[in-house]
């Protein structure tokens, strides 16, 4: 059985009494840095702590504007869309640098770490819609390449083990209006670095209803289910399109969907658990536990075996209402991972 490794996806909660309009205000106005950096850095501990394997530098601004900001600054492009290269820079990569040199003289080693860039569609979308120009997508395309290109390059303490592209709207926004060889093409040239690296390139979908698309992307070799909360996904996927295309999943075995949890205890206990808060744990003690996760890894594996790569939570769980709750559904991943495991090896 081919070992599976276990990451996330990204977003995490904010610690207490910290607000997302005071993030946005911190890396935007880089006038907090000492407690930007702090919030960033215990993030990235906490989720090795639970167990994490290849951890995502924790995302904590908008998916969007965190590379739009950058790509639309008349001083940072050497053409409109396409950043320079010097300036094409992942803040949190950089905060995690402190971090992680603090884990290495603690462990000896360097840790894994996941990046993850929003794709040239999701960008595109964001200020384009439902237009077609192709040469605006590529263009958009290549920027994030530079950043792929600048994070791997740049890494000191951490090992960069996977580079995902985000691109959620594939599959289920109907403003989508390119072709799939386009689509191809602009995948191709964003992960166009990547691929040429010892590291492995993700898409994350919330539908894998296209999943071909990224088969048919040469760098791109591991394809992101949400499958947790979604189980008749798997039925969508093709093991034989796998195979023939060397690819690879990365199962999502623990449900983040946390507004659909908490509705299931607003009915249980006929209140609002978001102010009646002492039954939210309930979602990570009785709802979302080892052993319901194993069993979820069962079923993937039972249809897709060792096609199977990466495996771990759903989505990101920056809308979860504590860092104790997100840290504990990582922890139930982690040993729901270990249930499966040891079943099969014993």
């Amino acid at each position: 059985m081919t070992d599976l490794i276990f990451d996330d996806i990204g977003s995490f909660p904010l610690p207490e009494g910290v607000t997302k309009e005071w993030m946005a205000n911190a890396f935007s106005k880089r006038d907090s840095d000492e407690q930007l950096f702090n919030i960033i850095g215990s993030a990235f501990k906490q989720k090795l702590d639970a167990g994490v394997e290849v951890a995502t530098y924790p995302q904590f601004q908008d998916m969007n504007e965190q590379f739009l900001s950058i790509i639309k600054d008349p001083e940072c492009v050497e053409e409109p869309f396409k950043v320079k290269e010097e300036s094409a820079c992942i803040l949190e990569l950089d905060i995690l640098e402190k971090t992680a040199a603090q884990y290495k003289e603690e462990t000896g080693e360097k840790p894994d770490v996941r990046v993850c860039v929003t794709g040239p569609l999701e960008l595109y979308l964001k200020d384009f819609g439902g237009t077609q120009y192709t040469d605006i997508l590529d263009t958009l395309a290549v920027s994030i390449d530079r950043f792929i290109s600048k994070a791997i390059k740049s890494a000191k303490n951490f090992n960069i083990r996977t580079i995902s592209i985000d691109e959620p709207s594939i599959s289920i926004n109907p403003q989508v209006m390119f072709e799939d060889a386009e689509l191809v093409k602009a995948l191709s040239l964003s992960t166009a670095y990547a691929g040429k690296q010892d590291v492995d390139v993700e898409i994350h979908l919330h539908s894998p209803l296209h999943y071909k698309i990224a088969c048919d992307t040469p760098s791109i070799n591991v394809i992101g289910v949400e499958s947790a909360a979604n189980p008749s996904y798997l039925d969508l996927i093709d093991k034989k399109v796998l195979e023939d295309t060397d690819s690879f999943l990365r199962v999502g075995i623990a449900r983040t969907d946390i507004f659909n949890l908490a509705s299931v205890l607003n009915e249980k206990y006929n209140t609002n658990v978001w102010k009646d808060i002492q039954y939210l744990p309930e979602i990570v003690t009785e709802m979302e536990t080892p052993g319901v996760i194993a069993k979820r890894l069962e079923n993937a594996h039972s249809i897709f075996g060792d096609r199977i790569k990466y495996v771990g939570p759903d989505c990101g769980v920056g809308a979860w209402p504590t860092q104790e709750i997100a840290c504990q559904l990582l922890s139930n991943v982690e040993e729901g991972i270990s249930i499966f495991q040891n079943k099969h090896l014993s």
